[in-house]
């Protein structure tokens, strides 16, 4: 269970320093909008939630401008990383943290480290830009990160070395779980030395796996353009006998983009997340549910989370070392969208009955476009936030919303555990209905009361 102690953000120090924004904010007359530092944003947000803390009732730390801050702008130097795999928002991150440092706060000195936490590296050779407001400008037009990116660690006690000789004050990491975990070690370092060093996250997970953040940015962007293939995958089915249009989404341990991808689009009659096992092989298997609808309706559509299935697949694929990890410390996956192909064509030939698959794979060209105009938003408001709080001091932290405020949320928590889809929620509910499988017994989207018991299952 999370307590109050769990919710406490590191500091640096008092702040003493009139905040700059002060002029801006009296000038429209929101001085009101400064955050009143002994407000929270409750963890819990419902009675019976409440009444079973007896008492203790766990808040966050209320992102937003503070009235006084940690640091000198004039003395400051901020740097900025970006970490992992590509996720739309990046660039728009990148940009909304420059011109909150460089326009409202008044710092000179922005700087991108190149290629992840290899940029602080000097024997790698990655070259440091200045990052200014017309460098910037235009960066949120594109897909990918202006700076780079690389999966895995670096000496943390290196990275500090590095900071420490540019004379950088605030260190903006944004990543996943991985860059998480590495930015905690960097902080551990400083504070090991007695460095006033900021260390402050915007969290980056396409598959919306981060506990305790409503949504993560690019998440929206991702589900949106993963419909354009459902789609196209159920024009293929209905276009031949028996077709079947299969769709790969990402989703190593979290179904959230399959799950609103497939809610998003009404033709989805199989969605395969991680979190809900399943069968493919017997009377109540998927491969004889399937082969029912395919009778009955002559096409179907199957979307699959790239981290489903894998129980079912043998060991994963290891690497040159025989580690079954990347250099993030992932577990590397088999593939189970050109698995589940080879299943089900092997099935079809095998009882000798016509079947027209189409599989399709979009998993690097949903990562790779620009954020939509929602996640754009989302990715500025959280930019304006990780600076606040950085130059007041907040350190060991990233920058999220929960329940619809934006809040300080502590790295340990951040990482403690994953958030998945609840396979006795809501949202895995409405997934069963809008496939079918939560019809009344009878004649659903997927045919009879046996195959609605399949579907419930995955």
């Amino acid at each position: 269970m999370v307590t109050s102690r769990d919710l406490a953000v590191p500091t640096l120090g008092e702040p003493l320093i009139d905040s700059p924004l002060g002029e801006l904010l009296d000038r429209h007359e929101l001085s009101e909008h400064y955050v009143e530092e002994s407000d929270r944003v409750l963890l819990d947000d419902t009675l019976s939630a409440v009444a079973a803390r007896n008492g203790d009732l766990p808040g966050f730390e209320p992102a937003g401008p503070r009235r006084r801050i940690f640091f000198e702008p004039s003395r400051t130097r901020a740097g900025i990383v970006t970490c992992g795999g590509l996720c739309p928002g990046l660039n728009d991150v990148i940009r909304g943290l420059t011109l909150e440092l460089s326009l409202t706060y008044g710092i000179r000195g922005v700087y991108g480290f190149r290629n992840g936490f290899q940029g602080f590296i000097p024997s790698l050779g990655h070259p440091v830009l200045q990052l200014t407001p017309e460098f910037v400008s235009s960066i949120n037009e594109h897909g990918g990160t202006v700076l780079g990116s690389s999966r895995g660690e670096q000496n943390p006690a290196a990275v500090v070395d590095c900071l420490e000789r540019m004379g950088i004050n605030l260190l903006f990491v944004i990543g996943g779980d991985g860059a998480i975990r590495g930015a905690m070690k960097i902080e551990a370092e400083i504070a090991a030395r007695g460095k006033k060093i900021a260390v402050v996250g915007v969290p980056k997970t396409i598959d919306n796996d981060i506990m305790f953040l409503d949504q993560s940015f690019g998440f929206q962007t991702a589900f949106s353009e993963a419909t354009k293939y459902i789609r196209a995958a159920h024009v293929e089915s209905t276009g031949s006998p028996n077709g079947v249009g299969l769709v790969k989404l990402m989703g190593r341990h979290s179904g959230f983009i399959a799950c609103y991808a497939s809610l998003a689009i009404s033709n989805v009659n199989f969605v395969l997340i991680p979190e809900v096992p399943f069968h493919l092989e017997g009377e109540g298997g998927m491969l004889a549910v399937l082969r029912r609808r395919l009778e009955k309706k002559g096409h179907a559509v199957i979307v699959v989370a790239e981290g489903a299935c894998q129980d079912q697949m043998g060991t994963a694929d290891t690497d040159a070392a025989g580690r079954g990890t990347d250099a993030s410390g992932n577990q590397r996956l088999t593939d189970v969208g050109s698995w589940l192909r080879d299943r089900i064509t092997s099935h079809f030939h095998g009882i000798g009955m016509e079947l027209n698959l189409k599989y399709i794979d979009p998993s690097y060209a949903i990562r790779s476009v620009p954020a939509n105009p929602h996640d754009s938003v989302y990715c500025v408001r959280l930019a304006h936030n990780a600076v606040h709080a950085a130059m007041s001091g907040r350190t060991g932290m990233v920058v999220g919303r929960w329940h619809g405020r934006f809040v300080h949320l502590p790295m340990p928590l951040a990482t403690r555990q994953r958030n998945t889809v609840d396979p006795h929620g809501d949202l895995w509910m409405s997934v069963l209905e809008a496939t079918g499988a939560a019809a009344n017994a009878g004649m659903g989207r997927t045919g009879s009361s046996a195959e609605h018991k399949i579907v419930q299952k995955i």
